[in-house]
């Protein structure tokens, strides 16, 4: 999708998404985001918006800029690379971003390197429903495939949480519907 329809794509959600996010989503999430945080694929800001000392990065500078007119801690990076040194973050979180990429194992291990032994990292997905409402999107994951993907890149699992609650037939039926699982960066690096 072109930068600038999808500045506007994202500007465009709902009030009663953004509420959803803010009173249910974002302090379900924040409970396993320690410390400096980094938000991988920051969009708008909202998660930078809603928890103090996190840092977001974003492959769209119109994206980067809005968030930087906004006050708030966002810089560029390239697909798959990451703009900081090894062990700069406490805990990272990527949501909606994973499913849009094709090979992530890079960038997987981008993220293990930037993050301390231990760190965690919340990983959000869509649902059946939601994955295949986004022509953008490229791997579809199930609880296995995220775990699988994980591990692969030096990530132990901690926990599963689905939004709003798990359920095949939500997944199914409403795009909203996502799979976030709650991982630990493996001690010691064992991924190089």
């Amino acid at each position: 999708m072109d930068h600038n329809v999808y500045v506007e794509y994202l500007r465009g959600r709902s009030l009663l998404a953004l509420a959803y996010r803010r009173l249910y989503l974002y302090p379900r999430l924040c409970r396993h985001l320690h410390g400096c945080a980094l938000d991988v694929g920051c969009g708008i800001g909202d998660m930078l918006a809603f928890r103090p000392n996190t840092v977001g990065v974003d492959i769209n500078p119109r994206l980067v800029a809005w968030c930087i007119s906004r006050g708030q801690d966002a810089k560029p990076m390239d697909s798959d690379s990451l703009p900081f040194g090894a062990g700069t973050f406490d805990s990272a979180i990527m949501d909606n971003v994973l499913e849009h990429i094709a090979h992530p194992d890079t960038l997987l291990r981008e993220i293990h390197r930037v993050l301390v032994p231990g760190g965690h990292f919340v990983v959000g997905v869509p649902g059946e429903r939601g994955f295949s409402s986004d022509p953008d999107h490229k791997v579809y994951y199930d609880e296995e495939a995220l775990r699988r993907a994980m591990s692969g890149a030096g990530f132990e699992s901690v926990a599963l949480l689905y939004a709003p609650f798990h359920s095949v037939w939500l997944s199914r039926s409403m795009s909203q519907y996502c799979l976030y699982g709650v991982f630990r960066r493996s001690m010691p690096d064992n991924t190089r």
